[in-house]
């Protein structure tokens, strides 16, 4: 059983993936696309319509509904059995894998039960304690409790007294062969809040999203069948800072890690059911933009050399500290970006477009911190000023625009193949994809 869940991967994130792929002149489907069946699936939470991934992964992990920011747990607190405990209760292996922290919501929702998200200290434990057989993507953002306020000591250490492995290197975790016994699988390199880099700022020596799950699915797969749980996550984190090309390549990377799923399928057909599924969409992102009407380019993604992200740290940030000019700044966005006021075609600022450049620099330069209410947060949300507008002024470029930077309520698409694919058709909940895989698991 696999269940892939892209965080903040609505409808249209799934199709500008698709329409990116056609536009670069690549002629390949995307393998979640190319299942038999599809749903469309309603995602609020007990307490608000627009949901948040604890009370989501927490639907889709339990087949119950909950509060914004609870971790497998009902709306009074009290904790619901998850999918994955379930399955290793009946016998199956199971693993999780995200390309966030391996304590975020998403995968704290199969295996950790707290009232919220943000106690990172008692997910870690709760990973810690369990009998999963493998986990791996990101790192454990509080394992030792510098922010709880009861510390119970390294959850790390606790993990290892509890007979897990700890692989940090690729070289380690590309060779755990069967028989290593339970793991935690953490990427090399961990640039932001403990996850992954994003897709686009991968390198040699990082292990893909992809390459995780083809490792759990060689530990896992026996005789006893298995479980299997993929986030990733950091769709939604890029949707977030509406940066289009951080989004639309790290869904691929998810898809890549669903084409891994397909591969297994096609050698055991009759007892491999695969499901895809978004726990929300993020970033209202629109394919279309007023500027250019019905026109669009989503080829002009490949000129961002770096995610937001990357960008900040590793470039802008130097250039702020230094108090650099904006002409020099204007620089590094033509070799990163490819705008400029002299570039060719679509990527040639006009005057107006440097000036929201100009305005974006100054605000960059004073540092401030924006928050919903202020007068600057529309433009760039709680982002670096200057970084937003370069994302905003890309994605307006080729077609793209946005309406906020937390989540929508919009339903998501649920994609399935194998046996009882046909269970996932039509339209439903999200606590049902619990329910449909409990029936065809027989939990």
């Amino acid at each position: 059983m696999f269940l892939f869940i892209g965080d903040g991967l609505g409808m249209p994130q799934r199709a500008a993936a698709t329409e990116f792929l056609k536009d670069c002149g690549t002629e390949r489907r995307l393998a979640m696309e190319a299942m038999p069946v599809h749903g469309v699936t309603s995602t609020h939470a007990a307490d608000r319509f627009i949901t948040g991934s604890a009370a989501a992964g927490t639907a889709m992990a339990t087949g119950v509904k909950t509060n914004i920011g609870c971790i497998g747990v009902d709306p009074a607190l009290r904790p619901v059995a998850t999918l994955a405990e379930r399955a290793k209760g009946r016998g199956f292996k199971v693993g999780i894998v995200s390309s966030v922290s391996i304590d975020h919501a998403t995968p704290a929702a199969f295996y950790a039960h707290e009232p919220s998200r943000s106690m990172y200290h008692e997910i870690d434990h709760a990973l810690a304690e369990s009998d999963m057989d493998f986990f791996g993507g990101g790192g454990l953002k509080d394992p030792e409790g510098k922010k709880s306020e009861a510390p119970r000591g390294n959850a790390l250490v606790a993990a290892k007294a509890n007979g897990f492995t700890v692989a940090d290197t690729r070289r380690e975790i590309m060779g755990l062969k069967k028989g290593s016994g339970k793991v935690i699988a953490v990427n090399p390199r961990l640039p932001d809040g403990k996850a992954l880099p994003y897709d686009m700022d991968r390198n040699r020596k990082d292990v893909s999203l992809a390459e995780f799950t083809e490792k759990a699915v060689e530990l896992l797969d026996g005789d006893a069948g298995f479980f299997l749980m993929v986030e990733g996550g950091k769709i939604d984190w890029a949707c977030h800072a509406n940066d289009a090309a951080a989004a639309i390549k790290d869904t691929l990377a998810f898809d890549d890690a669903v084409a891994v799923a397909v591969g297994f399928a096609e050698k055991h057909p009759d007892e491999t059911l695969i499901v895809v599924t978004g726990d929300h969409e993020c970033g209202g992102l629109a394919l279309g933009f007023s500027g250019t009407k019905y026109a669009t380019s989503y080829s002009l993604m490949n000129r961002q050399a770096k995610s937001h992200q990357a960008f900040f740290d590793d470039v802008f940030a130097g250039h702020l500290k230094k108090k650099g000019r904006f002409e020099a700044a204007m620089k590094l966005v033509k070799a990163h970006f490819g705008l400029a006021p002299d570039a060719d075609g679509p990527l040639a600022l006009k005057p107006f477009e440097v000036a929201e450049l100009k305005r974006a620099f100054d605000a960059s330069l004073r540092g401030e911190t924006l928050k919903p209410g202020m007068a600057d947060y529309m433009l760039y949300g709680s982002y670096d000023p200057f970084t937003m507008q370069l994302t905003h002024l890309l994605n307006r470029k080729a077609g793209l625009g946005w309406t906020t930077y937390s989540h929508t309520g919009v339903p998501v698409l649920t994609s399935a193949s194998g046996p009882g694919a046909t269970l996932f058709g039509g339209s439903y909940d999200n606590t049902d994809i619990a329910r449909k895989i409990a029936r065809v698991m027989n939990l």
